[in-house]
């Protein structure tokens, strides 16, 4: 039971961290960006080929999966997302969408449909047992990696968005950006930098997840709905709804697969449906000001 609870803690803190920025640019953006879900996948076809063709180091790919996703992201928001700011939500659905096929056809075309492999440097293998019987908690060691980097980009995260300039110029910059505009404030670079840092998170969560999720060109595809029940279930205007919804959402997937195999899929959804006619607008929600 110990060993479920922590399996499922840590695929909620990787869920998490994949889908924070989508939680960042639909919430304080406002920008409905299905394609989040090609960025996290860029950042672990970046730290495959690093590692099997470039013999880089594990724990460097990671920043560089971070830097590589939030380049692309920052281009791809310069020059295709900006335009779209303005738009109708259903014409930036169609068009994520339309981006997320194209990047799942691309990286088929020049990287084949196989599952990669990624081999992890030998002290992240191995478990380690603590107690026994109906208490025994098993803890692999990514596993518990995984939980501790996460957490710590969720306390850095939460910092900056709540205690820095920058996060109190991004909330200016949503709540009315001729005002911000006027106060100085470059609202591009704003949205520039928020796009970014949120599209290299995802690669980031792309980099650690591709040894516990899988990772093929249909990666998008498959975790579009996880990211999207996180974002609605937690929430869109802080970060301790997505957190929680994630967790959540980690430990139903995980008890679900174990206890009831059949019905693995069928909890997770039921949860979501409770807890949306529950609280339609998300587990958190930031009133508005008067």
């Amino acid at each position: 039971m110990l060993t479920i609870l922590f399996d499922g803690v840590a695929y909620g803190m990787l869920l998490f961290i994949l889908a924070v920025g989508l939680a960042v640019t639909m919430g304080l953006m406002n920008f409905i960006n299905l394609a989040h879900g090609a960025f996290a996948m860029a950042g672990g076809y970046i730290t495959v080929l690093l590692m099997q063709r470039m013999g880089v180091p594990f724990l460097v790919c990671l920043p560089l999966a971070f830097l590589g996703a939030a380049l692309m992201g920052a281009l791809l928001e310069r020059t295709l997302y900006r335009p779209m700011y303005n738009k109708p939500h259903l014409d930036q659905v169609l068009f994520s969408i339309g981006l997320v096929f194209m990047a799942v056809a691309s990286v088929d075309y020049f990287l084949g449909s196989s599952q990669q492999n990624i081999h992890l440097p030998v002290w992240l293998k191995g478990r380690t047992e603590i107690g026994s019987d109906a208490f025994m908690l098993g803890m692999g060691h990514y596993r518990l990696f995984i939980i501790a980097v996460c957490a710590a980009l969720t306390v850095a995260l939460q910092y900056v968005l709540t205690k820095t300039r920058f996060g109190s110029r991004l909330r200016a910059s949503v709540d009315d950006q001729r005002v911000a505009a006027g106060l100085g404030i470059n609202v591009n670079l704003v949205f520039l930098s928020t796009f970014a840092v949120g599209s290299g998170l995802a690669g980031l969560g792309g980099a650690l997840g591709a040894e516990v999720l899988g990772l093929d060109p249909t990666f998008p595809l498959k975790f579009m709905v996880y990211f999207l029940i996180v974002v609605a279930v937690g929430g869109t205007t802080s970060i301790t709804g997505p957190l929680l919804a994630a967790l959540l959402l980690g430990i139903a997937d995980v008890a679900g697969k174990y206890y009831i195999p059949k019905l693995g899929a069928f909890i997770v959804y039921s949860l979501m449906i409770a807890i949306l006619i529950w609280r339609p607008q998300g587990l958190f929600v930031r009133k508005a000001g008067k």
